[in-house]
């Protein structure tokens, strides 16, 4: 009887053996199932980071390109009123320098209307 108990045992620790390697098996196999999964929905973000920085600067170019030909435009403008107003100075400079000597060297002293002048 202790042959067969002997015998039964060692069938049992055999299968308890060979439940061992295939729990460690399905861990391995869960484990690599994980990293696999892992790098795939990484490569999935870096794919979907890439996707949206590209429209980003599509986006960008598309609306910045408004922005410069309204900045040239103001720049063209800004000139255009710069010359304009060189041209009016040049033009009416001496008469304005004139009036503005005029006014500081014929001085015509008055009495303020609201000074009582009789006191």
């Amino acid at each position: 009887m202790s042959a067969q108990n002997s015998a039964g045992i060692q069938t049992l620790l055999d299968a308890e053996r060979e439940a061992q390697k295939i729990v460690q098996k399905a861990r391995e196999y869960r484990t690599k199932r994980v990293k696999d999964a892992r790098s795939e929905a990484q490569k999935e973000i870096d794919d979907y980071r890439k996707q949206k920085e590209e429209e980003f600067k599509a986006y960008e170019k598309e609306h910045s390109s408004g922005n410069q030909k309204a900045e040239e435009d103001a720049n063209k403008d800004t000139e255009e009123k710069i010359n304009e107003i060189k041209g009016i100075g040049d033009k009416e400079g001496k008469k304005v320098v004139e009036d503005l000597l005029k006014a500081v060297f014929d001085v015509k002293p008055e009495v303020p209307d609201r000074i009582d002048t009789s006191a």
